[in-house]
């Protein structure tokens, strides 16, 4: 069996090109190194049945070269600067909705009909309904991020029912764990080693998060790869806890050693397009045999603990 990874250098690309080494799968990384870190495929590559190219996803004839005798395509390659999409707001819709496109065409090319998509909860927007199942009405987009995701999961459900494709699409909280190298634990982790003594906190700090480890969010993609047969499978990724930023940061600092003043923002949201409430219902993939083997405060604090063990990764992003 053969895959192609794309996004595979990155955070949760790479812990599911691990994953599919030990399903017995060889495994291709397609990664522009943009964000992508080649550290993070040492061990893959050690195996001898990984390899990696490096290129651009809209680079469709690079792309379909590559897929060279795959059966199975995990699309995890994207823009995930959520926080700052309106600096750059052609981005989301080059690198998610447009290079979804482009992955799509690249398989219909060379043949590959499963795919796995890493979506985002970010496309529930700011909904009513709480745990948020997936058949929940879709409002007005505030982020551009969610919008890009949501235009390229339609593009996806058009190639299915249109060319025979059979897709997983997961919808994620924030994933947290090893090889982490964007988000609130690595912002705080950041200015708290600048700065021990004070912090400030985007909006006021009682937003409410839904976090996953990012060992428990492959478990889940690995469960809809061994079962889906549909054209289309849906599913929330998620944590049945949520936990405040306040929390988080408390975790956060007392893993540091240390106790900041908190300076906040003020207003309920940290940016356009921050919900104030992430939440989602997993029950359909917990009907798959999923349960989070880690809490939200565990995950948390494994965050930190791989920050500091590889400060480079935070020097990086300087």
């Amino acid at each position: 069996m053969k895959a192609l990874v794309t996004g595979g250098a990155g955070f949760i690309g790479s812990h599911v090109v691990d994953r599919l080494l030990a399903e017995g799968y060889r495994v291709t990384v397609y990664d522009n190194l943009a964000t992508g870190q080649r550290r993070f495929l040492d061990d893959a590559l050690a195996t001898g049945r990984c390899r990696l190219v490096v290129g651009d996803i809209l680079d469709r004839d690079r792309l379909t070269e590559s897929l060279d005798g795959s059966s199975l395509v995990a699309h995890f390659a994207a823009n995930a600067d959520v926080r700052r999409g309106r600096d750059h707001p052609e981005r989301d819709l080059e690198q998610n909705a447009l290079g979804t496109s482009s992955v799509l065409e690249a398989m219909r090319a060379a043949g590959v009909e499963r795919l796995l998509f890493a979506s985002t909860g970010a496309i529930y927007g700011e909904p009513d309904v709480f745990p948020t199942p997936e058949d929940a009405p879709l409002p007005v987009q505030t982020s551009l991020y969610g919008a890009s995701k949501l235009a390229a999961e339609g593009l996806i459900s058009a190639y299915a029912h249109g060319f025979g494709l059979q897709a997983s699409i997961f919808r994620f909280v924030s994933i947290l764990g090893p090889r982490y190298s964007h988000g609130h634990v690595f912002d705080f982790v950041r200015k708290l080693l600048h700065d021990p003594e004070r912090v400030e906190v985007l909006g006021d700090g009682r937003q409410r998060k839904s976090y996953l480890h990012v060992d428990d969010c492959v478990d889940g993609i690995v469960r809809a790869l061994r079962r889906d047969e549909a054209p289309v499978s849906i599913y929330n990724l998620g944590h049945a806890d949520v936990c405040t930023v306040d929390d988080s940061l408390g975790w956060i600092a007392r893993r540091l050693g240390f106790e900041p003043e908190r300076r906040y923002t003020g207003g309920e949201r940290g940016w356009v397009g921050d919900s104030p409430l992430v939440h989602l219902d997993c029950s359909r993939i917990r009907a798959l045999g999923f349960a989070p083997r880690r809490s939200i405060r565990e995950s948390v604090e494994a965050t930190v603990d791989f920050l500091l063990d590889n400060r480079w990764l935070l020097d990086s992003r300087g």
